[in-house]
C-alpha cells in the first residue's frame, strides 16, 4: 500500500488520504470548454482535426478558431516541460523560460455554446467574465491530472479493515480537504446508524425486561 499523504483519526475511524496514481483525465468527462493543443511528443487537450502545419503563427489559428468555431471565448495554453509537465492559460506568458516552455494550443468555446448553456441570446462582457473563469478552472484541473496531483481517501475502522473509499480528488489543498470532507460525511452516517442499532437495541432489552 502507497504511504499515506495525510492521515486523521475520526469518529474511531481512520481516514487516509492518497495520491491517486490513475487518475481519469478529465477532458475525457464534458467539459464546457475544448482544448485545442499540438505537441510532438505528448497528446494533450481534446481531439481534433486541426493541422498545425496548415497555419504560419498561433495568430492564424486563433482567427480560425474564432472564424470556423465561432469562439466567443478563447485563450492561450502553454506548457511548461520540464522533469515533468505543466499547463497554464491565459493572455500573458506565464513561465520564464524560453527553452522549456512555449505555447501550446488554445481552449475556446463557441458563442452557440454559451446560449445554449447559460440559456441567453445576448452574451454580455459579464457572461465572458465568468465563462473565462470558468475556462480557467477547467485548464487547473487538467493541469492537476498532467501533474499528478489527485488523491484519493480510505476509511478504515480500528483494526484497519477497509469500510470505505473514492478517488479523483483534483488539486491541494482544495481536492484533499474535499476527500476529507467527504470521508468524514460517509463515518457520520455510519456513526448514526450505528447509533440507532445501539437505542434499537436498548428498546428492545428494556421492553423484553417489561415482559
Amino acid at each position: 500500500m502507497d504511504e499515506d499523504f495525510e492521515r486523521e483519526e475520526y469518529k474511531n475511524y481512520v481516514i487516509r488520504i492518497l495520491v491517486d496514481d490513475n487518475p481519469m483525465n478529465p477532458r475525457e468527462d464534458e467539459n464546457l470548454g475544448t482544448m485545442v493543443c499540438f505537441h510532438k511528443r505528448y497528446i494533450l487537450g481534446d481531439k481534433h482535426d486541426i493541422r498545425s502545419e496548415d497555419f504560419s503563427s498561433w495568430a492564424e489559428i486563433e482567427e480560425h478558431l474564432i472564424k470556423e468555431y465561432d469562439a466567443c471565448v478563447i485563450l492561450p495554453l502553454y506548457l511548461y516541460d520540464h522533469s515533468g509537465i505543466t499547463i497554464s492559460c491565459g493572455n500573458s506568458y506565464p513561465y520564464n523560460d524560453r527553452w522549456d516552455a512555449g505555447q501550446v494550443g488554445f481552449i475556446y468555446i463557441s458563442k452557440e455554446k454559451v446560449r445554449k448553456e447559460y440559456s441567453v441570446k445576448h452574451i454580455s462582457k459579464e457572461l465572458k467574465e465568468r465563462v473565462t473563469k470558468y475556462l480557467e478552472g477547467e485548464v487547473k484541473v487538467y493541469d492537476d491530472y498532467l501533474r499528478g496531483d489527485v488523491y484519493g481517501f480510505l476509511v478504515e475502522d480500528e483494526e484497519g479493515e477497509h469500510i470505505d473509499s473514492c478517488w479523483g480528488y483534483f488539486g491541494y489543498p482544495e481536492g484533499v480537504k474535499d476527500a476529507i470532507n467527504e470521508a468524514k460525511s460517509i463515518i457520520d452516517n455510519l456513526h448514526e446508524r450505528w447509533v440507532e442499532k445501539l437505542i434499537d437495541k436498548k428498546a428492545i432489552e428494556i421492553k423484553e425486561v417489561k415482559v
